[in-house]
């Protein structure tokens, strides 16, 4: 069993979600349910995934859990698009959360990649 908080993948992705709070909490009311929630959700989704995948037994296991935070955090990457297009992220705001996510799914890759070498 792995120590989550020790993964430095894993604190990257949840500082991002605490970005991600932040900044959807400007959007507009009727965005609640919408982008809000799915942004909210995703993003909080990447690191929630990498911790259950710590309290898994085994490498494969964990790589699973892994490659859903890959895919919520591809979906991130194209609501943060989405919110920067319809004009609810500034520019700066979406680059910088745009540059999180790249470098989480990368991070996230490179820790499958070792993770597949090892066995």
């Amino acid at each position: 069993m792995r120590d989550f908080h020790k993964l430095s993948v894993w604190q990257k992705a949840h500082e991002m979600v605490i970005q991600i709070y932040r900044a959807t909490a400007g959007f507009p009311r009727e965005e609640v349910y919408g982008l809000t929630s799915q942004m909210r959700r995703c993003g909080a989704s990447i690191p929630a995934n990498i911790a259950e995948g710590c309290g898994r037994h085994g490498d494969a296991e964990f790589r699973r859990y892994l490659q859903i935070a890959a895919g919520s955090a591809s979906e991130l990457e194209y609501h943060l698009l989405l919110a920067s297009e319809l004009e609810y992220l500034k520019v700066d705001k979406y680059q910088t959360l745009n540059t999180q996510v790249v470098e989480i799914k990368r991070m996230i890759s490179s820790l499958i990649q070792k993770l597949t070498a090892e066995c």
